[in-house]
Formats: C-alpha cells, structure tokens, sequence
C-alpha cells in the first residue's frame, strides 16, 4: 500500500491524500461504510458504487469466521469475490466483537476464548490465527489482534491490558510477516493505539505502535461511550505522536461532527454503523442537521427527502413517503433511509477533502458544526 500526502491545512492538522491499494485508489479523508458479514446492511454493491460513490467497504472478522465461515470464504477466492465488491475492504480483528457481543469469554495471555452468539459453539482467537483468517477473507486492510477496553476502565485495567496488546502486536507482525497472502495480490497490517482515555497510556501506546513501523496505524476504543471532548482529547494527544506520512484511522467514529473535528485533528480514515442503524430506525443525517422521520412533523410533507443532495432517491421520494414506509417497516424504508445516510457521509468527506485542498477546510468546518446538530 502506498500512501500519498496532497494537501495540509494551514490552520488545523487536517490533510487529504491517496492510498493505493491491489483493489484501487482511496481518496482521504474517506468515510468507510461498514458491512458486517459481507453486506452493507440493505444496500447493494452497485448502489455503493454509483450512488453512495464509496471507495473502500468494512468485513468483520468475527461474524464472517462464524458464518458463512473460512471454508466456504477460501472456496470463493476470498471476500471480494465471495460478495462481488471490487474495490478495497478493510477488515477489523474482531477483538471489539469478543469483547462486546460475548457475555462469555475469557481473556488470558494465549488469546480470547469465546462463545458464539450464534449457537453457543465454543472458540478460540489468539493473534496468530486472528492474522491466518483474515489471509484468508482477504482484505486489502487487516487490523491486528487487541483488547477494547470499555469506558469507563480502571487505569490499572487499561494499563495491563495495553501492554497485552502490545505483546499481542509482536505476535500479530511475526504471524503476518511469516506468511503469504492467499489470493495474489498485497495486504496491509494496521497496529491498534488503546489506552482508554488516560494521557499517559495514549502516549506510551502510540509511541509503541510507531516503532513497529506499519504502513499505516489506527486509534481504537474511542467510540466506547466516552464524551465527545475526551476523545477530541485522546485523538490529539496520539495523531501528534504517529507517523505524519503514514494514514490514520479513527475506528467506530463516528457522528458527522464527530468526524470533521476528528479531520481536523489529523484523522485520514473513519468507519461506523451509524448511518445504516440509525436510519433503519428513522434518523437521517442531512447537511441542514438531523430528522427524525418518524415524527408526526413529517406525515404530510410531501417534499423531497433532501432537496439539495443530488442522489436520485432523495429527489424522487418525499418525507412523507419515507415516514409512511418506515413506521410501517416496510424494507424499502430502511433501504431508501441507509442510502440517502451513506450519500450523505461520503459527500461530507468529500466536501471536507475539496476544502482542504483549496484551503478553506478551518472556516467551512467551524460553520458545518452549527448546523449539523440541529434537531429539524
């Protein structure tokens, strides 16, 4: 993977890029549309493609590695062909789904042994095989293996279990560096900085994942539950620590204006289910603030979901239809909602990548905030 700095912004550390990959270009600051177990939830690929206009899509390593499991994945040629996306995925470890999904699980120094919510089946994730099975779906990103520390964690805790994910990294590397991608072509091993919120331990993890000298790092167990201010705070603290020529990604992150403070802050690359949740439940995102489509406001509004987004549902529907269609779950509800909040995310870091390359990124940022939030 190549990773090539274009731009800076002259008043805050927001930059814009291109990362190469075997599967194509990205352009940063991307947003990265996150499907889970092989699909962005209600959304076809060539909507993805043509209307969404996404450059790179997330698999999960723990849903895909119980089903539809590593067997049938290798049959196929990996992900991509499995699910007919041709461009980049990125695939975390899995390590925040252990920790999240599973109420039992036991950590210890070998790795995490689990229970499938699926049926219960009993399993093991150690760094090692974590790096063999994502060989094996076959992303152009993998992430290495760590621990999600909730919030709020006892310092105590989070300092243990940051020096484990460090051990955990070395054996992550030794797997990786030892073996060869199964589909002929490249991958790239992202490190995880953890550390829950404290200063110090922030620090000593990003500092760590630097020397391993990756081709880009991430910024994990900030999407946790903390206050927005805290993780603007860790965020800071670890992008003036890592690597100022290689990518940055901000997992989990997050809200639209979580994400051009995080730009801001030197973040290149962001991933979360909110706009695909939030909108099968009836929150759209729009560049005026957010609508709760369910409410009664809306019944008899017969305008366009979003007059100024140039994607077609949003012109040929109206609010009133989508409320109807999402109070009575009807599927092409949750459909046309996940498109137009997907639209609306890639359009933002496109706005925001064109702004920093004129220069304007500070100003037009600080305004976008005021508006964004807004209850419509």
């Amino acid at each position: 993977m190549i990773f090539t700095l274009q731009a800076q912004d002259k008043l805050s550390q927001a930059r814009a890029g291109v990362m190469e990959t075997a599967h194509g270009k990205i352009e940063t600051p991307i947003f990265m549309p996150v499907g889970t177990a092989g699909t962005v939830k209600a959304v076809h690929q060539h909507e993805l493609v043509n209307d969404i206009q996404a450059q790179i899509i997330l698999g999960n390593t723990y849903h895909l590695y119980l089903r539809p499991g590593l067997d049938v994945l290798n049959k196929a040629g990996g992900l991509h062909k499995f699910n007919g996306w041709d461009k980049p995925i990125l695939t975390d470890s899995g390590g925040y789904q252990v920790y999240s999904l599973t109420e039992v699980r036991k950590i210890k120094e070998e790795g995490v042994t689990f229970r499938s919510h699926i049926d219960g089946s009993k399993h093991l994730f150690t760094p090692e095989n974590v790096m063999d099975t994502q060989r094996v779906i076959g992303a152009d990103i993998i992430m290495a293996f760590d621990e999600c520390t909730p919030y709020p964690c006892d310092y105590n805790y989070a300092r243990r279990s940051l020096d484990m994910t460090h051990r955990w990294l070395k054996r992550c590397c030794d797997r990786f560096d030892c073996t060869d991608p199964l589909y002929g072509y490249d991958q790239t091993l992202f490190p995880i900085v953890q550390g829950s919120v404290y200063k110090d331990l922030r620090e000593k993890s990003a500092e760590v994942i630097a020397s391993f000298e990756r081709e880009g790092n991430a910024i994990g167990g900030l999407s946790v539950g903390e206050p927005a201010e805290e993780m603007y705070a860790m965020t800071e603290v670890v992008t003036k620590i890592l690597p100022y020529e290689k990518p940055r990604y901000l997992m989990g992150v997050g809200t639209p204006i979580n994400i051009l403070e995080n730009i801001a802050l030197g973040i290149d690359m962001f991933d979360c289910v909110m706009p695909t949740r939030n909108a099968r439940n009836g929150m759209l995102f729009t560049r005026n603030g957010i609508i709760n489509i369910k409410n009664e406001k809306w019944k008899d509004d017969f305008s366009a979901i979003e007059a100024e987004s140039d994607l077609m549902m949003d012109q040929v529907y109206s609010k009133a239809y989508l409320r109807h269609l999402i109070r009575s779950q009807e599927i092409l509800g949750a459909q046309i909602a996940s498109l137009h909040n997907l639209h609306f995310y890639l359009w933002l870091v496109k706005q925001a990548r064109e702004k920093i390359l004129e220069g304007t990124f500070y100003d037009w940022k600080e305004k976008m905030v005021k508006v964004l939030g807004q209850r419509l």
